[in-house]
């Protein structure tokens, strides 16, 4: 006999150590239709996003085909209608994801609400288990045998325990799981919510596009006066005034690291590390942009960044002043040139206004001038859209990805 309640109370505690444990909850929420019904709209959402991504492909691949045709004002027209439909077709697939992103956010709710119902059902079951583990855990392990007509009912007493520790702890460890689950993807739904909050911020960017594309367009017809000849003439006097641009950067440069250099002055240039020039860092044309609108004619050489008319500009590092050319007319092109060590310099475009002169040293951030570009003013350059700073980074006089040099 003693041997058995030995054996008996040693296969109790076996059990008990196994571990914690339990039953599973069914997952039966009352929010199952409205969730499904959510689903199928978030699976509109995703075919019109695909429809709308297939759209701009076409788009681009048109801009990319008249862009390899030659020089025309029916090309240039076409480029840029296809511009156009490109950043409307961009406009409503940003749109359609916002609107995703909601719907899933909604949904995610929903379920979440559902096994927050669940779990709290379960908790009661798990407390009256437990009130039950707990009752028998206060009588002598002796006393239950005792108390039982033969060991084999004993035996089934403790296995009844067993199962329902056993159950208990899987119970809870689902829906440990199920919820830590629910938190995490409510989390991924929640960034890219944020993400979704950002692309509203890129839409408006995207409809000051749009208008400035429009504006182009208008400026082209009004320009060109929808005269083959006269856009071939303004397209040959644009290409001679980046040709003279170029190389008045380049002569400049050279004259002035070799001034520099008899001075025994161009450790004052600074380490050769660039900041942002602008507060704002919303790029309308990236370096030799493919969709560049006169690429035939030239290639971008710098990054246009979005500022409003007259944006204090800051030198995005410290250098020594080139070049401030300063314009009378609207047709003129106005901008800064600073010469850095490293053999780098960097250009600043379509300025409304100059703060300083040739011949003088800056330090990083300094205020250089004022950005422009607004069509029609002094100093934007022809063919201009609205108000930007052009950027330009150069290596030994040729112009490099400005991307590659500053900061994040």
């Amino acid at each position: 006999m003693k041997l058995k309640i030995f054996l008996a109370t040693i296969f109790i505690l076996a059990g008990l150590i196994s571990g914690p444990i339990l039953v599973h909850a069914q997952d039966t929420g009352g929010n199952t239709e409205e969730i499904t019904e959510l689903n199928k709209q978030i699976a509109g959402r995703k075919d019109k996003i695909k429809e709308l991504e297939d759209t701009i492909a076409k788009y681009k691949k048109n801009i990319e085909i008249k862009q390899t045709e030659g020089v025309s004002l029916r090309n240039q027209l076409s480029i840029l209608d296809n511009h156009l439909a490109q950043i409307e077709a961009d406009i409503e697939m940003t749109r359609a994801k916002i609107s995703e992103a909601q719907l899933e956010i909604e949904a995610l709710q929903l379920s979440i609400a559902d096994k927050e119902a669940v779990i709290a059902k379960q908790k009661k079951i798990i407390v009256k288990l437990v009130q039950g583990i707990h009752a028998d855990d206060q009588k002598n392990y002796l006393e239950i045998l005792l108390t039982n007509d033969s060991f084999a009912d004993f035996y089934n007493q403790v296995k009844y325990l067993e199962n329902v520790y056993t159950d208990l702890g899987r119970s809870v460890k689902t829906l440990r799981l199920s919820k830590e689950e629910l938190d995490a993807k409510k989390l991924q739904v929640e960034n890219r919510k944020k993400t979704y909050e950002d692309l509203k911020k890129q839409l408006d960017d995207r409809r000051q596009d749009l208008t400035e594309q429009t504006t182009e367009k208008q400026n082209v017809l009004t320009l060109t006066k929808s005269s083959e000849m006269r856009f071939r003439t303004l397209m040959d006097s644009l290409k001679k005034q980046y040709q003279i641009i170029e190389s008045e950067v380049r002569s400049y440069e050279d004259q002035v690291r070799r001034k520099l250099e008899q001075q025994n002055r161009a450790g004052d240039l600074g380490n050769g590390s660039f900041d942002w020039p602008l507060g704002g860092r919303y790029i309308t044309a990236t370096f030799h942009d493919p969709e560049y609108p006169f690429r035939r004619v030239f290639e971008h050489s710098g990054i246009d960044i979005r500022a409003a008319q007259g944006t204090p500009i800051r030198a995005s590092s410290a250098g020594y002043v080139a070049r401030a050319k300063r314009c009378s007319t609207a047709s003129c092109y106005s901008y800064i040139l600073l010469v850095h060590s490293g053999n780098l310099s960097t250009l600043y475009g379509h300025l409304s206004q100059i703060s300083v002169a040739e011949d003088q040293f800056v330090g990083r951030g300094d205020i250089i001038g004022y950005t422009g570009g607004t069509p029609g003013t002094v100093g934007a350059g022809p063919f201009v859209t609205g108000p930007h700073l052009h950027f330009e980074v150069r290596l030994n006089g040729i112009p490099v990805n400005p991307l590659n040099y500053l900061g994040n």
